[in-house]
């Protein structure tokens, strides 16, 4: 059974084109090569940076709250007509919630911005490139390996 964040995962990408998906793939490959062979502090310094990096979804939530209350506030303030635009709003999230897919979808993609699934795909193998999961092998517990990934 897949999870939410593998459903969500397949939705933006399969509501993305492809030459977009492979341009962000290779990013994350390009970064990954970058990074081979370079110090624990120099991969950590990524991670970090990776750490902050704003997801599609958040994005998207952010830019779609801001216009929603912008909308209520100039509907409130200056024209009763700005009241569409939260409503606009909220059926863009919806479709995005259910589909996977919104109108500032693709031009985001297009931008580079990335799901948080695949920002995690580039933290995890940059750990995996610093050593982080050395520690895990075929005769570590569930619990050990559990507690490795956790506090990564």
């Amino acid at each position: 059974m897949a999870t939410i964040d593998q459903e969500e995962q397949g939705r933006v990408r399969e509501s993305t084109a492809d030459s977009i998906n492979e341009r962000i793939d290779s990013s994350i490959r390009h970064s990954i090569s970058r990074y081979k062979g370079r110090s624990y502090a120099e991969i950590s310094e990524r991670i970090r940076e990776l750490d902050q990096e704003w997801s599609i979804e958040r994005t998207l939530e952010v830019n779609a709250s801001t216009l929603a209350l912008s909308g209520t506030l100039l509907g409130a303030f200056v024209n009763r007509r700005w009241f569409i635009l939260p409503g606009i709003v909220s059926a863009f999230l919806l479709q995005h919630g259910l589909q996977g897919w919104c109108p500032p979808l693709p031009i985001m993609r297009s931008l580079g911005i990335r799901s948080r699934r695949e920002i995690d795909e580039e933290r995890y193998a940059l750990k995996a490139l610093r050593g982080d999961f050395d520690a895990i092998s075929t005769k570590s517990s569930p619990t050990e390996v559990l507690n490795t990934v956790r506090t990564t």
